[in-house]
């Protein structure tokens, strides 16, 4: 079966999950008032193994059978219970759901909420957010077979299904709460999955961009790197021209301070080697300014080597030029100038150089921003002697400079190469981050066993 790589049915992203009839799609998933809405966790489950990417809305009376807690684990979403709640960017949760849905699915749908729903009558987030969207809807009833067999309900669900044009999965004949045998029991959760599948059909993905689409949660994370000195590069650096000109590059420092942060969040001590950054950096950090290439070079040596940094991450775009002569006053604007340019310093490569001097050698990261084609990349990796090199095409939408999210191909000193989804920038920093773990668990039982830094035991 054809694998892809991204966010975990437990919402850790750094998991594989199989590339099923979802995949990309986001489904939400309304939970109402019953007592099979413990099933709904299964559901999720289920909705992930097809590949899509599931959000939560509870009613009211759903949130006293399954805590919001359990389906935030699950689906990596905080879960929407209220509609007045807003998103972290202040957007309205149920609204971006609505709108960026592929399909919405009601399981367990209640009487209450059939009648509901069929009258217009917006009181929980399933209902608004049917009624603000214009995805298919999915919905799988579940009640007393009494209620079931009501007029009301069936006038509601006949309507639901004729001038809505919602797909209805009826319930089917088994034991019920009540004790009783008889129609009410929510369909099989297989079914309504496939009903999913059927009402998306070969509909274009609504919301492909992950910043459209309602923000993850960060997953609980241990803290594997407690004890770890990490060091971060971040934004760029700036060669300067005259007093007032300079030349620089369009980064932010975002993937920089995503990867820190994630970075604190393991339990690791951080310095961060700063260069312009137009984003706030991440409390408890010790933070080194360093404008030009020449300051973030000395900063990031006596990080790495003088205070014994286990980890150097170079996020930075570092200037690969600067003018060989910087004058001393602002220049008068005039005709034309002429720059004459010296390459910088290389931090990377003479760190990676260094670093095999070094016992126990630092884990390497390097970033290759490139244009077009990634066909430069190991090359690169093996000139710096990095462990690993993460590259994108910041000319692809959503994955350059300024973005919350990147696409990115992070290659291994083995050969390996691990090409990601578009995803938001901390996410590709636990990803990365866990490929650092890993080589750091591999370089400490290197060097329990004896063997030499790029040996493995024998």
């Amino acid at each position: 079966m054809t694998t892809v790589r991204t966010a975990d049915p437990s919402a850790d992203p750094s998991a594989e999950r199989p590339a099923g009839r979802l995949a990309g799609r986001l489904v939400g998933l309304g939970v109402c008032g019953s007592i099979a809405a413990y099933k709904a966790v299964e559901l999720v489950r289920l909705l992930r193994a097809e590949g899509a990417d599931v959000i939560v809305m509870l009613t009211p009376s759903a949130a006293r059978f399954v805590g919001p807690l359990t389906f935030e684990a699950l689906s990596g979403h905080a879960v929407e219970t209220d509609v007045l709640g807003l998103l972290p960017d202040r957007r309205i949760g149920h609204i971006v759901v609505a709108d960026t849905a592929d399909a919405l699915v009601i399981a367990p749908a209640t009487a209450r909420w059939l009648g509901a729903m069929a009258n217009g009558i917006a009181g929980d987030t399933p209902t608004a957010a049917c009624l603000a969207s214009s995805a298919p809807v999915v919905v799988a009833p579940a009640m007393d077979g009494d209620m079931w067999m009501h007029r009301a309900t069936r006038d509601n669900v006949e309507r639901l299904r004729r001038d809505f044009g919602y797909v209805i999965v009826p319930p089917e004949i088994g034991s019920l709460a009540s004790g009783q045998s008889g129609i009410g029991r929510l369909a099989e959760l297989p079914l309504i999955v496939d009903a999913v599948v059927a009402a998306i059909g070969d509909r274009p993905v609504r919301a492909a961009d992950p910043a459209l689409r309602p923000s993850r949660t960060t997953p609980v994370r241990d803290a594997d790197l407690e004890g770890r000195h990490v060091v971060v590069s971040a934004g760029g650096t700036a060669e300067a021209i005259d007093p007032v000109r300079f030349i620089g590059n369009r980064s932010t420092g975002r993937m920089g301070a995503a990867i820190a942060e994630a970075a604190l969040d393991r339990g690791a001590r951080v310095t961060i080697v700063a260069g312009r950054v137009e984003v706030p950096l991440p409390d408890g950090a010790r933070v080194i300014a360093a404008e030009s290439t020449a300051a973030m070079r000395d900063a990031v040596i006596e990080a790495v080597f003088d205070r014994r940094a286990d980890v150097l991450v170079m996020a930075a775009a570092v200037a690969d030029f600067r003018p060989v002569h910087t004058a001393g006053t602002k220049m008068a604007r005039g005709e034309a100038i002429s720059l004459e340019l010296e390459p910088t310093e290389d931090i990377l490569a003479e760190v990676g150089a260094r670093a095999r001097q070094t016992d126990p050698r630092p884990v390497i990261v390097g970033f290759a921003a490139e244009t077009g084609s990634l066909d430069r990349a190991p090359g690169k990796l093996r000139r710096k002697g990095a462990d690993l090199l993460v590259a994108n095409d910041v000319a692809e939408p959503g994955s350059g400079f300024g973005t919350d999210t990147n696409r990115v191909s992070i290659l291994a000193a083995d050969g390996s190469r691990d090409d990601l989804p578009l995803m938001t920038k901390r996410e590709v920093a636990e990803r990365l981050l866990d490929r650092v773990v890993a080589a750091l668990d591999e370089r400490d039982g290197r060097s329990h066993t004896g063997a030499t830094t790029r040996e493995k035991p024998a």
